[in-house]
Formats: C-alpha cells, sequence, structure tokens
C-alpha cells in the first residue's frame, strides 16, 4: 500500500495520532475477513440445511447435495480443501445480511438472482435453472393452478422470491404465510394448517422424494417462474465473482455439473434444465 501524506493544520499530536489510527482502522476493514480466510486456504460459505437434494444437514452433521457439491468444487478451484470449508446457516431472509457483515464468503443456497438483491449483494454464475410450483396434498384435487390459491391458505419461506411472486403477481388474494424454513412450511401442509405450499420445483422435489413423503404430496408441474441460481458474494470482490465464474464454467464443461445434478435429482426424478449461461460477470 501506498503512503499518503496530508498537511494537516491545527491538529495537535494526539490528534494526529487519532486519526491515524482511524484510517488505518478503515484501510483494514476494506480489506474484509473473507480475503483473509480465503489467503489462508479456508472459507465459510452459507448455504440451507434443510432441503433435501440440495443441501441438507444429516443427523451426524454431514452434509449432502447438489448445491453442496457445486460449492464444494468451487472452494476446490479457490484452493480451499473441503476440510478446510465452514458450512454456516443460510436461510433466505438471512443471505444479504450474512454477505454484507462478511460472515460468510459465499453463499450458495438456492440464491435466485434479482435486481433487488444486486442493490446489497453481487453474483457469479447462475449455476443452476429453476422453476416456481406448487406442492399440495396428494389427496387433494381442488388446486391445480396459481388462481385457484385466491382466498386459500398458501405457505412460503419468508424472505424467498416465491413469497413474493405470489402476492405480486400469482394469486394477490392468497392467505399468505411465510415460515421461517420450508420443513416449517411442510409440516404445516402435513397438519392441514395451510392449503398449498410453494417454492422452487428443485426444492419440492426433493422433499417429495424422501421415504417419509412418498405418496403423501402432489407436485402440480406449473413452472410458474424462472429462477436462476447464483452464487452470492460481497460486493466490491470483482477478483472473486471472476474466480467463482471460471469455476462454474470448467465445472460444466468437465461433466462434474451432470454428475452432480444426476446423483441428487434422478432419484427423485426431477427433470432438470441444462446448466444456464453465466451472465453475471460485473
Amino acid at each position: 500500500m501506498r503512503e499518503r501524506v496530508v498537511r494537516l493544520s491545527g491538529w495537535s499530536g494526539a490528534g494526529l495520532a487519532t486519526l491515524f489510527l482511524m484510517t488505518a482502522g478503515g484501510v483494514s476493514a476494506c480489506g474484509g475477513s473473507g480475503g483473509d480466510r480465503l489467503a489462508e486456504g479456508r472459507v465459510v460459505i452459507g448455504v440451507r440445511y434443510d432441503q433435501p437434494g440440495l443441501a441438507l444437514k444429516g443427523p451426524d452433521g454431514r452434509f449432502v447435495g447438489f448445491d453442496i457439491d457445486v460449492a464444494t468444487y468451487v472452494a476446490g478451484r479457490l484452493g480451499v480443501r473441503p476440510g478446510d470449508i465452514t458450512w454456516k446457516e443460510a436461510v433466505s431472509a438471512e443471505r444479504e445480511n450474512l454477505l454484507v457483515r462478511g460472515d460468510v464468503d459465499l453463499v450458495v443456497a438456492t440464491y435466485t438472482i434479482t435486481p433487488q438483491r444486486k442493490r446489497k449483494v453481487d453474483f457469479a454464475g447462475p449455476y443452476f435453472l429453476a422453476h416456481q410450483d406448487l406442492l399440495v396434498r396428494a389427496d387433494d384435487a381442488s388446486i391445480t393452478s396459481a388462481t385457484d390459491l385466491n382466498s386459500r391458505k398458501l405457505c412460503s419461506t419468508a424472505g424467498s422470491t416465491s413469497a413474493q411472486n405470489v402476492k405480486r403477481r400469482l394469486a394477490p388474494r392468497a392467505d399468505l404465510q411465510e415460515f421461517r424454513t420450508i420443513t416449517e412450511c411442510l409440516t404445516g401442509l402435513e397438519n392441514k394448517a395451510v392449503d398449498a405450499m410453494t417454492n422452487d420445483d428443485a426444492n419440492l422435489a426433493g422433499f417429495t422424494a424422501q421415504p417419509q413423503h412418498r405418496g403423501r404430496f402432489r407436485l402440480l408441474g406449473l413452472r410458474l417462474s424462472d429462477e436462476r441460481y447464483g452464487i452470492g458474494i460481497r460486493k466490491g470482490r470483482a477478483g472473486l465473482r471472476r474466480k467463482v465464474n471460471e469455476a462454474l464454467t470448467r465445472m460444466t464443461g468437465d461433466g462434474s455439473w451432470r454428475r452432480f445434478a444426476e446423483r441428487h435429482f434422478g432419484p427423485a426424478g426431477y427433470r432438470y434444465e441444462p446448466p444456464p449461461p453465466i451472465t453475471e460477470t460485473g
């Protein structure tokens, strides 16, 4: 770092010392803990804990899912070994906050790229294309479209694009119940506290494929929106975004993306889209 000499009149020695400390602190803060962690071969990644097929924390503390494989691959291309990754829970409503505060270096958590979110954080990718859909109880034939949700009880996760889409354009008269996690939402549907739940089809397919849920719910397959999942990065880290995009390009080209998708979505019978082109380059 180059030093800059500034002539200041009317400042005492103590005042100059205070100014120096404030300036030094500001320079240090700009570097950010994330840069320090990556330089040391470590990384903290925000992921979901409760999304079968995408990111699920098991009873043994291990994480499995498509997003976990993607995050591990990207971390490897950044020089971080799997054992040096710290996973941190990133619920929908907290993803931007985790990045802005510097609590995490990356967010790989079914994080749809939107103009509103891009005001606060940057994205790399996208690396996956999902679609908003509806899940109902298997024995309920009364809901077949989004308009059927008007005046019905619908659940979604707080802070998700699914919840925003419902009130804005799909069913403005729906009685929307927002839960902290998708698991809580599914429990509400199972207990008949709500009539349907909405989320991305990849998330919902993972739940319907679990042994304890098979035959109990029905995915409508409506494709109500396009959800482009990106990797969230704190603003101002253009170099990191470039490296993450390079990793995602390599992941698609060397066959890893398809292996990850087949491993986690194949058992659910989920017909996933091909990897989307990378658009978030700055």
